[in-house]
């Protein structure tokens, strides 16, 4: 993984981005098209003892065939189309707009990418007997892109879980949904084509999401990638696509690891809360123009929460962290998956450089708790501006970032 690597998207659905800088020297500039598909919120529906998710346990296992597959699985898959509401020249409208979802329990509880279900008026939910329920918005967390839905269903067939950490590169993997929003429950076929790639969506949103050749398309999104033996391993939520006389792209999307949202699925249906283990920063990557001046490759520090565990262990904006109890590493993404494996109260100590010199800073992770279904939308904070090729883009910014890496 290249730390210095980064995919913008400014806009929904028509999206310039930037692979480094050498790929701007090549002018090689492509479009990331965020299947972007529906936009809802709704009133919700709790239940007190929702079914718990399904875990394949089983030791031996036999792949089958993609047509297995989808006998074994569609009946799992779901359709989603949403009253979506739109501003035109001032005036509020409606207007369809489609997506994919897939059942956790027997009981009707969906799960989603949070982009398809997002400002909607109405959320109908299709089975693929044909049948269509109204369903209620149960929480989402728009910062890993999920949503969880409820209908008002019994004895229905949900998905098994599989282990997303097991996931090897050139395994198959397979995608069920509804591309375009009128191909419903269509099967893709491809590739796991690269693993924990660092992706920033719209609004500055940053995901490690699995990167596969399998066809996916808007309507897509929130859809099931399956592997061989009919397990979910990956939600798909965002493909590249080209714009105009661009650069022809094909097969390049996206899915989010089950392992990095099962538990928070959970804590959606079970709590209505979301808690997750957190230390206080926000970072970047440091770019290969930084490392070629001796910085140290790393999380680079853009903001530190007041009163957060970093702050108190005296994490200061444009450290580079670069190793975590003494494990190095290479990026922000390393440093996330960190945290999120740890436990609150554990402590961790971290390695950062500053000025020039290397400090070691003992982090206790803090707890961070938000509501599932909160009154107003969650919207992810974007990164701090930076040009290109990761340098502050105003001259005053530049000096001092230079001055606070290499003065002694």
């Amino acid at each position: 993984m290249k730390s210095n690597q980064t995919v913008s998207v400014q806009e929904q659905n028509n999206t310039r981005i930037y692979a480094g800088r050498k790929s701007l020297r090549r002018s090689a500039v492509i479009l990331l098209a965020v299947l972007l598909l529906c936009c809802v919120g709704v009133s919700p529906a709790f239940a007190e003892q929702p079914q718990a998710l399904t875990y394949n346990t089983l030791q031996d296992k036999t792949p089958m065939s993609p047509a297995e597959v989808y006998a074994a699985t569609v009946n799992s898959t779901v359709g989603i189309t949403t009253s979506v509401k739109t501003n035109i020249y001032g005036y509020e409208t409606l207007a369809a707009a489609s997506g994919s979802g897939f059942l956790v329990t027997s009981d009707g509880y969906i799960l989603t990418n949070y982009h398809v279900v997002e400002n909607s008026k109405s959320i109908t939910v299709t089975l693929f007997d044909g049948s269509s329920y109204e369903a209620e918005l149960i929480g989402y967390d728009a910062s890993n892109d999920i949503a969880v839905l409820k209908i008002d269903a019994e004895g229905l067939t949900p998905v098994t879980f599989g282990d997303s950490d097991e996931l090897a590169v050139g395994q198959e993997v397979l995608a069920i949904g509804n591309p375009l929003g009128e191909l419903t429950f269509s099967l893709t076929r491809g590739i796991i084509s690269a693993l924990n790639r660092d992706i920033t969506l719209s609004g500055g949103l940053r995901m490690r999401l699995i990167q596969t050749d399998c066809a996916i398309n808007s309507g897509n999104s929130g859809g099931a990638l399956f592997n061989l033996y009919g397990e979910v391993i990956g939600i798909t939520n965002a493909k590249y696509s080209a714009s105009g006389a661009q650069t022809s792209v094909d097969n390049i999307g996206f899915a989010i690891p089950v392992n990095a949202v099962a538990d928070i699925v959970e804590q959606i249906m079970t709590k209505g809360q979301i808690s997750t283990p957190y230390i206080g920063v926000t970072v970047n990557n440091v770019s290969s123009d930084l490392t070629a001046y001796g910085i140290p490759a790393g999380a680079h520090v853009g903001e530190v929460v007041e009163g957060s565990p970093a702050a108190e262990a005296g994490i200061l904006p444009r450290d580079i962290i670069t190793a975590v109890n003494g494990t190095p590493i290479s990026g922000s993404g390393e440093l996330a998956d960190l945290i999120h494996a740890s436990a609150v109260g554990d402590e961790l100590v971290l390695s950062i450089y500053r000025q020039g010199e290397t400090l070691e800073l003992s982090v206790t992770v803090g707890e961070k708790v938000k509501d599932a279904l909160p009154e107003e939308a969650e919207t992810a904070a974007p990164p701090e501006p930076q040009g290109t090729d990761g340098l502050p883009q105003d001259q005053e910014s530049l000096e001092e970032f230079f001055e606070h890496f290499f003065t002694p």
